[in-house]
């Protein structure tokens, strides 16, 4: 017998726990396959692009903290590199090398989310999240320890960084990198060959190499699907030139490979902080001396690095005032999603959370 049924619409979000924030999907559905998919954004729009033109070039620094505030290290990195070269401000060897170290460290709390929700989405309640949380818990110890701060740091400069690091934290962060690698050994133990996983995760959600690079995808879900592109070696910025670190890739570019280049690209992380540890000045400034009141001549200046979750660069124009005349962020979760419609197309509602969990956004860099 031949049953007929009638396409009917769903939402899920903007508030559904699986949509990362406030990001809400309209689904037309035949039965459990999905026939389209409207992605629906601007739920936590707070308008940062146009604050900035209001605030002065440092004052800025902490809007960017509230982006991916998941990953608000590299949001500073990324903003003070754009106006250093906006102003043409060099920046102190030994600041670079810490600059370094905060960002990998980020890199890995970032990844460590990304996988332990993803598991969380998949329907793996809370076990494998725990697990991530303990070890990113260390890592916020130690920019605690930095600058005070634990989610939104503030602790990049114009020019450098707003303090040096305290005695302690060498030590400190010698021994959570000297214990990392076995940590993730365990997640390895605990989820690459879980049936579960593999049930879910294989040959599901597939970004071709070709659709990737036509949207401008960037970072781990570029890499996932073969692409060999990183900007710390594509076009190396910092002192990133001077370590020794591979570029994981996927080859199928399904969720299990996305899942699969995190966990490679923290293995990668920790080699460059072990680097960094060994290159690091004893002695120099941390901090140009940059006017309180900067004013950039005329013009305009991009800066971009490897954010955990791909290309995060800002765009700024100097009108020769003490604020920009206009900033513009290219946020990776909001490009990464625009392959959204095209990968939940075709496959059933269940699947459906875990590939866009697979993408790891953040919305407060989507709708900013």
């Amino acid at each position: 017998m031949t049953y007929q049924t009638e396409p009917f619409v769903v939402n899920i979000g903007p508030q559904h726990p699986s949509t990362h924030g406030v990001f809400r999907m309209c689904f037309t559905l035949d039965g459990e396959v999905i026939q389209e998919v409207e992605p629906v954004f601007g739920y936590l729009h707070r308008g940062i692009e146009k604050l900035a033109e209001g605030l002065t070039y440092t004052q800025n620094i902490v809007l960017t903290d509230r982006l991916d505030y998941l990953a608000s290290m590299a949001n500073n990195q990324a903003y003070v590199m754009a106006v250093e070269k906006l102003a043409g401000i060099e920046v102190p060897e030994k600041a670079e090398y810490i600059r370094v170290i905060m960002a990998e460290l980020m890199r890995i709390a970032s990844h460590l989310m990304a996988v332990g929700f993803l598991l969380n989405d998949m329907g793996a309640f809370m076990t494998p999240l725990l697990y991530m949380f303990r070890e990113r818990e260390k890592i916020l110890d130690l920019f605690e320890m930095v600058c005070g701060q634990r989610l939104t740091y503030n602790y990049m400069r114009i020019g450098g960084l707003s303090q040096d690091l305290p005695e302690e934290f060498i030590p400190a962060l010698q021994k959570l990198i000297d214990s990392l690698p076995g940590f993730i050994d365990e997640y390895d133990q605990l989820l690459a060959i879980n049936e579960i996983l593999l049930a879910r995760t294989k040959n599901i959600g597939i970004l071709t190499r070709e659709a990737a690079i036509s949207n401008s995808v960037a970072g781990p879900v570029l890499r996932a699907s073969g692409v060999k592109w990183d900007i710390r070696k594509a076009d190396p910025y910092s002192v990133y030139d001077r370590f020794d670190f591979d570029v994981p890739v996927g080859s199928v570019g399904d969720i299990y490979d996305r899942y699969r280049v995190r966990i490679a690209e923290m293995r990668q992380s920790v080699r460059i902080v072990r680097q960094a540890i060994k290159q690091l000045p004893a002695e120099g400034e941390i901090q140009t001396r940059v006017p309180m009141n900067l004013r950039p001549e005329n013009g305009d200046a991009y800066g971009h690095i490897e954010g955990p979750k791909g290309e995060l660069g800002f765009y700024l124009v100097s009108d020769n005032s003490n604020k920009p005349y206009r900033l513009h962020v290219r946020a990776p979760s909001f490009i990464n999603l625009t392959v959204l419609r095209d990968l939940l197309i075709g496959v059933k509602i269940a699947d459906a959370m875990v590939i866009f969990g697979s993408i790891d956004i953040c919305m407060g860099e989507v709708d900013r």
